[in-house]
């Protein structure tokens, strides 16, 4: 089954084409990074705009790279979300106007569901039950997944996103957005003990984070110092800031399998991209016997191919939409 999805939730616009939830045929991804970089941050409108010149190309694109006719698409899968708003719509619009044109079924996609599905394209072995941490620049949960399309919260952070935290970081260290990659690398060589952050517990919640604390204790320091001439050491600052969430976010996925009783442990999401969190993930499932599934870099930010490797599940458990299908800035999991 061929299917062809849309990732348009945030500031990439993403099409591809997978084949029975598992193969990759082709994923075609527009990046607005450079748009948006001036301001610091995703601008909702100019995200909007972007996708509306690029859906269509892109998608043209992409059914040419995967060698195939429109005749051979057996359905269409767009993430519908959460997301910002304008951007949500022009995949979902687009992605309607497509399964009506081409008469096939059309399959809404949470975009949550979507990194995790992220991991059955590079994983063949993989499959439900397992538990899995999504850490991205607008969510981080701790999901039960029981099924392909049965999953439940069991943890989240209370506030920031872990990926916000780490683009607000690199914004006041006067680095590029999006501050994922540029903090890795200036982490590199750092002392991750030279700075102390707080790491925050949510009293009678074990499994929910708070990331709010980390960011105002990384700004206030960075000002303080800026006020009082003094230099800081700003590799050793990021590495001591990767520390402080990495050491929010393993200790609490591990706790979290045992009590499931799961053997299996996933990581998903922009945020899996980074090295730091990626090692002590590894290091962390080594010491206690869990097999670990982190998906490749390229899987790891928003792209279309896991939409559509999510989609080929929720297809097979009767989840399809019509014209009727819309956008949503929020939706739970």
């Amino acid at each position: 089954m061929k299917i062809l999805s849309f990732e348009s939730t945030c500031d990439e616009t993403a099409v591809a084409v997978v084949e029975d939830g598992r193969k990759i045929l082709t994923d075609q991804i527009f990046s607005q990074a450079d748009l948006h970089a001036v301001y610091g941050g995703v601008v909702p409108e100019i995200a909007s705009r972007s996708h509306v010149e690029a859906i269509s190309v892109l998608a043209q694109k992409a059914i040419d790279a995967a060698g195939i006719k429109k005749s051979d698409i057996d359905a269409v899968a767009v993430s519908y979300a959460p997301g910002l708003i304008g951007a949500v719509l022009v995949g979902v619009n687009f992605a309607k106007a497509c399964a009506m044109a081409l008469n096939v079924p059309l399959i809404p996609v949470h975009h949550i569901k979507g990194h995790i599905a992220a991991n059955y394209l590079a994983y063949p072995e993989l499959e439900p039950p397992f538990l899995c941490l999504a850490i991205s620049g607008g969510n981080t949960i701790l999901v039960d997944v029981r099924s392909y399309t049965d999953m439940k919260i069991i943890g989240s952070t209370r506030d920031d996103a872990a990926g916000e935290c780490f683009d607000k970081t690199a914004r006041v260290l006067g680095l590029p957005y999006p501050g994922g990659k540029p903090i890795d690398q200036l982490s590199q060589g750092g002392d991750d003990r030279k700075y102390s952050f707080p790491v925050s517990h949510v009293a009678d919640h074990p499994y929910d984070m708070s990331f709010s604390g980390l960011k105002t204790a990384i700004i206030n320091l960075v000002h303080n110092a800026q006020q009082k001439g003094e230099e800081l050491d700003k590799s050793s600052l990021a590495a001591s800031f990767t520390k402080a969430v990495s050491d929010s976010l393993v200790p609490r996925t591990v706790d979290a399998a045992k009590l499931l009783g799961y053997s299996k442990v996933v990581v998903a999401g922009g945020v899996a991209a980074n090295s730091r969190i990626r090692a002590d993930f590894q290091a962390a499932a080594e010491k206690n016997g869990f097999e670990l599934f982190v998906p490749p870099l390229r899987l790891c930010g928003d792209n279309g191919a896991m939409i559509g490797a999510q989609a080929y599940y929720e297809y097979l458990a009767g989840n399809t939409a019509g014209s009727e299908l819309n956008a949503y800035a929020t939706m739970e999991l």
